[in-house]
């Protein structure tokens, strides 16, 4: 198998590992870059999420953990301007899952230094009427890692606790921040209630796979190809 890139653009370099197990794409931010703006990767235009989705369907992928050849699709940090998903989202029939900062909703993204809007309360309960999901992503964006053991458990089972509360919804899925997970953190989170929990590492999901140390491909917009520059400027 040939080796496959470091971020996630289009379905051919991955095409054949996606064959081995069901993979999982983290998204960030949908629409268009500021040319000073921070991570400016992260942020992947409407048309090329639009075209991501049509292949991955064309390729005859669902958006479901017990389909045959299912895919997650998932975004982190609940990014206000992950609404403009929804469209292409409900074109392409698939459904995708938001990890929220439970005490930043309606806030900004204040742990990377963007300052971008964060969904609030009203832009939560439309992502779920919609039909899709809503994880946590933690109670502030910590480094679990550096906290101390209280700290830790209140992060990761007091969002989920807000979450359910707020929304009136399941939450049993989980995103570690920044990537940063381990055998202790991974026993936290199930001890916590959640079924299942999100790292940043590339590669598929299998039989093998803990469902506390799921892998996912993070999607980076690289557009260097005329070709997507012209889905970048289409709606």
């Amino acid at each position: 198998m040939k080796p496959t890139p470091d971020h996630y653009c289009e379905l051919a370099p991955f095409a054949e590992e996606f064959q081995q197990g069901t993979p999982a794409l983290l998204y960030h931010r949908i629409g268009r870059t500021r040319f000073l703006q921070k991570r400016r990767g992260l942020t992947l235009p409407v048309g090329v999420f639009r075209h991501q989705l049509r292949e991955l369907r064309a390729a005859g992928f669902e958006s479901t953990d017990s389909a045959t050849r299912g895919i997650w699709i998932t975004f982190d940090d609940g990014d206000a301007t992950t609404l403009a998903a929804l469209e292409p989202l409900r074109e392409c029939a698939m459904q995708a899952v938001q990890f929220l900062v439970a005490d930043r909703i309606g806030s900004v993204n204040d742990w990377d230094a963007t300052g971008e809007p964060l969904m609030d309360a009203a832009q939560v309960q439309e992502w779920l009427a919609a039909g899709h999901r809503i994880g946590s992503h933690t109670l502030t964006h910590a480094r679990l890692s550096t906290l101390t053991p209280a700290a830790r458990r209140e992060e990761i089972a007091s969002s989920r606790a807000k979450l359910e509360d707020r929304f009136g919804v399941a939450v049993e899925l989980f995103a570690y921040p920044w990537g940063e997970w381990d055998a202790r953190l991974a026993d936290e989170v199930a001890a916590a209630g959640y079924r299942a929990a999100f790292t940043t590492e590339r590669g598929v999901n299998d039989a093998t796979t803990s469902p506390f140390r799921m892998k996912r491909n993070t999607v980076w917009c690289a557009l260097r190809r005329p070709r997507e520059l012209w889905l970048a400027l289409t709606k």
